[in-house]
């Protein structure tokens, strides 16, 4: 009965193999190639067969080296993947993390992608609300982290980009023309009050408000179909729309600050992994930010 192979001599034994010389081998192992040699003995004696074969400029291997080769690199892998996986300290969870409706489409997914890939053992839970729902639930010791826009200095947390609203317009359509120009606003909303409707008053265009939504997806498809026009995020513009700027007689409704907020109550690896993904996320925003007003 052959004994069981040790992990150790196979790993010399792919090295050798790899290298084609028992002394370069040594080499990348930190080993001398005396110590090389007599592992790999060791390891022929083991299987009971020659693995290489010994000549002037290196060794080459036998066809039972051959055989034995995948599987040694297997094993191999195999025992480097649970070292590290063992010597990684595991992410606590679960990760509750607030986003606005604008970027559950385009900026976010796949920072919440990488993070549930890349920690698999944690737990991670999406809102998807406006900013209101989002500081509410944070009171309410419901979120961990939350991705908010932040308009007038009441808010404070990490600043991870300026997304400017501005008024948009579909390119097939010429509503903004029109007196009174077609809105799309949000219901109920007190920012469509402060930030949305004062943007057009000092510049004296009428309006008259032909549709409401909650979501800011409501209000790109008011754009899209022609309906109205529509206050949304510089990020957000949907295909087939445009900015209205001041050549077409509208100011920018606001400087939206995105601003990452955190539950002062909450904690930890998990919470600041995901807090990371985030602002690496937000980073090519930031960058077309710093263009735009630079």
């Amino acid at each position: 009965m052959y004994p069981p192979l040790e992990s150790d001599l196979l790993r010399i034994f792919v090295a050798v193999a790899q290298a084609g010389n028992v002394t370069h081998a040594g080499e990348k192992l930190g080993r001398t190639q005396s110590a090389v040699s007599m592992q790999v003995r060791k390891l022929e004696e083991a299987v009971g067969l020659a693995l290489f074969e010994r000549g002037p400029r290196g060794v080459t291997l036998t066809m039972e080296g051959e055989r034995l080769l995948p599987y040694a690199r297997r094993i191999v892998g195999l025992v480097d993947e649970t070292t590290a996986a063992m010597r990684t300290l595991p992410l606590d969870g679960p990760v509750r993390v607030g986003i606005p409706e604008e970027y559950n489409q385009t900026v976010l997914p796949g920072a919440l992608a990488a993070f549930a890939e890349t920690n698999p053992g944690t737990e991670v839970t999406v809102f998807c609300g406006y900013t209101a729902q989002q500081m509410e639930a944070l009171e309410a010791d419901e979120l961990d982290l939350a991705v908010i826009f932040e308009w007038d200095g009441g808010i404070s947390g990490e600043l991870l980009a300026i997304d400017p609203t501005v008024w948009v317009t579909s390119l097939t359509h010429n509503l903004h023309l029109e007196r009174p120009v077609p809105v799309a606003f949000y219901r109920r909303s007190v920012w469509c009050r402060e930030f949305a409707q004062r943007s057009l008053e000092p510049h004296s265009i009428s309006y008259r408000v032909a549709y409401t939504s909650d979501t800011s997806g409501g209000l790109r498809s008011a754009v899209a179909s022609g309906l109205a026009i529509a206050p949304l995020a510089r990020s957000n513009i949907p295909p087939g729309a445009r900015e209205l700027t001041a050549a077409d007689g509208f100011p920018p409704v606001d400087s939206s600050r995105v601003v990452l907020k955190r539950n002062p109550r909450r904690g930890g690896p998990a919470i600041d992994g995901m807090a990371d993904m985030v602002r690496k996320s937000f980073a090519p925003l930031a960058v077309l930010a710093d263009q735009a007003f630079g």
